[in-house]
């Protein structure tokens, strides 16, 4: 088993009461990083996760594209929270060094295909249920020059700015989570890698709930990790990690997958703005019937993330495997959009690297961010506690260092800094969803 540790550590209490973290994706990392950070924690912690490669699914594959309002209102507070959360960290941390933090402006590309066929938003699909519905561009009479140089114009076809000076910004997820990483390191954070969670250990009078049986994935031998604050951060995998850990819960985590693949293309022609590279967010439409989304990143060397395609029946697949491998067909529709949209020089786009990721989502549109009770585990969980956070949609990297703040409120029994009693585990009634068992 890989344990990635350091010799530096910041507690002073006893070594098996460890906060356990399933799941070291973006999730779970912000909420360890926010746990070191609070004063009053002196718990160690440790994160398990069973694939060979981190960050080798939504955490590393996304877009990284940061909104401050851009949500539906149960998601509002949350989202300003994360994206002021964002701002902080990065200025506190070099973070436009360290991973290509930078206000970005956002387009809407509306492309005229034909005369027969009436134009459609490249922001439509963004607006259903969201503070979006209602918006309209502004900067409208400046649009057509803050559009990215690297896009194609075509006879017919507009663009207009869809963001509030301030309100949008882009990260690159990987380099962030690898920071993010080695922050928790410092503090003596240990990751278990690859490694699965197996079951519970609980006291053999009361049941309460004493720590996590974890095998290894590479040798499979068995440990035990003490500690009674479990935390599920495990994306789409979130559902067979609690059925795993609770068999006999009352309730299910209904998190399913959206599946997305992707590509980034360096081109060498970037956009710049008061001598400084500009970067945008473009949402389009094509005529292949899927939405294309756009990032141009800083510290690529003319990056730009081309996605968009998504699908909600891709059969979800065993991290244990490690990356996902794109689909052909997916990858050849992708690079035809690419072509049609991004202009590559002389020399014409280079591939960088190309994706596959499974977005956790719940049927509802909302994340699960909250303490499941004992009486609906089954289980007493004595002075400790189960939470989860999962289901984040298209917004993971948006909403991640927020929900890292409110769950390391919410294990340390504070107060959260925000509201967020509308984001449980039973959707957006009042009524949990039993599970039946036999």
């Amino acid at each position: 088993m890989t344990i990635i540790t350091t010799t530096t550590t910041t507690t002073t209490t006893d070594p098996n009461d460890n906060i356990i973290i399933l799941g070291c994706g973006i999730i779970g990392l912000s909420t360890a990083y926010y746990l070191y950070l609070s004063p009053t924690n002196t718990n160690p912690i440790t994160l398990i996760d069973p694939s060979p490669e981190l960050f080798s699914s939504a955490s590393g594959f996304a877009g990284g594209f940061l909104a401050k309002d851009w949500f539906s209102p149960s998601l509002t507070p949350l989202g300003a929270l994360s994206f002021n959360e964002h701002a902080r960290l990065a200025a506190e941390n070099n973070g436009r060094e360290n991973w290509g933090y930078t206000p970005s402006t956002c387009i809407s590309y509306i492309q005229h295909h034909d005369g027969s066929k009436q134009q459609k938003r490249g922001d439509d699909w963004l607006r259903s249920g969201t503070s979006r519905v209602n918006a309209a561009p502004v900067e409208a009479e400046h649009d057509e020059a803050r559009r990215p140089g690297w896009l194609k114009k075509k006879e017919g076809d507009k663009v207009e700015v869809i963001s509030e000076e301030g309100t949008t910004a882009q990260v690159d997820p990987l380099r962030l989570c690898q920071w993010l990483l080695g922050e928790v390191m410092k503090r003596g954070g240990k990751v278990l890698q690859p490694a699965k969670a197996t079951g519970l250990l609980r006291d053999d009078l009361t049941g309460e709930v004493k720590g996590v049986k974890v095998r290894d994935l590479k040798d499979g031998s068995e440990r035990v990790v003490k500690g009674n604050r479990v935390v599920i951060t495990a994306g789409v995998w979130t559902p067979k990690v609690f059925r795993t850990l609770f068999p006999q819960a009352k309730v299910g985590m209904r998190v399913g997958s959206l599946a997305g693949h992707s590509i980034v293309v360096r081109t060498p022609i970037w956009d710049t703005r008061e001598g400084e590279e500009e970067c945008h967010a473009v949402f389009t439409t094509h005529e292949k019937n899927f939405c294309p989304e756009m990032f141009s990143r800083l510290g690529g060397g003319g990056e730009v993330y081309f996605a968009g395609l998504n699908d909600s029946t891709l059969e979800v697949q065993d991290p244990e495997k490690g990356k996902a491998r794109p689909l052909d067909e997916q990858r050849g529709l992708l690079r035809e959009a690419v072509g049609d949209i991004i202009k590559g020089g002389d020399g014409g786009l280079e591939v960088v690297r190309e994706g596959l990721c499974f977005r956790p989502v719940t049927e509802w549109g909302a994340p699960i961010v909250s303490q499941i009770t004992g009486e609906d585990l089954g289980i007493s969980v004595g002075d400790g506690g189960v939470w989860v956070a999962a289901g984040h949609g298209p917004w993971g990297i948006a909403m991640s260092l927020g929900t890292g703040v409110v769950m390391a409120d919410l294990v340390e029994g504070k107060e959260t800094r925000v509201d967020v009693r509308g984001l449980g585990y039973h959707g957006p009634n009042t009524h949990p969803v039993v599970v039946h068992t036999i």
